[in-house]
């Protein structure tokens, strides 16, 4: 939004944050239309605050539906709230819909971009088919085991994606059951089991050389990139992303910065772009 709004934080405790949220009442439908039409006709940020604070307790149920992915529940969060910020300033009261049903669809899309950016690391839900994959296996598989091929077939045709990447988002979710020797692209080869069960393949020099490079992008090529940022940006990275004992969230980052969640954000996304440029020239 092009206008500042002081939200709760979820710096320290998360149960704090969610216990607080909750204490904000809900608006009536008339109380609703006066605040919209308010920050509508007259750019009331005081309206408009009071929209979103009564709404934060919807981006905490939809962010609980993103546990599984692996990610911090307060950066979650902190990203459904941009998209209930973006769904306010764009509401309009006239839609005749109440704001709940409006903000959904941007508060998913915040979270959803968050979780693929992050995920994209490893190559997953990387197409538009894979994405669909990605936010709905785990749901329409409901805790089954390993997908039977009817279950396969049932989900390939339910998503309008084929049998190959059901049965291969599920192997990266779950990391079993994989063919010795499947065929396929070059990717899929390189998580087949033949590739560490064949004998001494350090000694092939294409290997040789893979490990080569790969151990100069951890060491000499991580440091290089990281020694292209200034002091404030290289620690958010290492706070995010090489700290052994657990990643810090954007809110704990915010509060050693004392600054907003949004803004560590900015400076790590700059700060990621300036190191993978680094170490593509590298």
């Amino acid at each position: 939004m092009n206008y500042s709004l002081t939200l709760p934080s979820a710096v320290g405790s998360l149960d704090s944050y969610i216990s607080l949220v909750k204490r904000y009442a809900l608006l009536t439908q008339e109380e609703e239309l006066a605040l919209a039409t308010r920050f509508r006709d007259e750019n009331d940020l005081d309206a408009a605050r009071q929209l979103v604070l009564s709404h934060l307790r919807v981006v905490v149920s939809v962010a609980r539906g993103y546990a599984g992915y692996g990610l911090p529940q307060a950066d979650l969060i902190q990203e459904g709230n941009i998209g209930l910020m973006k769904a306010v300033k764009h509401y309009d009261p006239d839609f005749g819909v109440r704001l709940v049903s409006f903000a959904l669809h941007w508060i998913r899309a915040e979270i959803n971009e968050f979780v693929v950016r992050n995920w994209r690391m490893v190559k997953i839900a990387t197409t538009k088919a894979q994405r669909k994959l990605f936010f709905n296996l785990r749901s329409l598989k409901q805790g089954l085991g390993s997908l039977k091929p009817q279950q396969v077939s049932e989900i390939a045709t339910q998503l309008n994606v084929s049998e190959h990447d059901v049965v291969e988002m599920e192997a990266r979710f779950s990391g079993h059951e994989l063919g010795l020797d499947p065929a396929g692209s070059d990717e899929d080869e390189s998580y087949a089991p033949i590739q560490y069960l064949a004998d001494s393949p350090d000694h092939e020099p294409s290997n040789i050389l893979e490990s080569s490079q790969s151990d100069h992008l951890r060491t000499a090529g991580l440091a290089e990139a990281l020694s292209c940022l200034d002091e404030r940006s290289r620690r958010i990275v290492e706070a995010r992303w090489l700290n052994e004992e657990g990643s810090a969230t954007l809110h704990e980052l915010a509060a050693e910065f004392n600054v907003s969640a949004e803004r560590i954000r900015q400076i790590e996304q700059k700060a990621m772009s300036k190191m993978h440029a680094a170490l593509s020239a590298a």
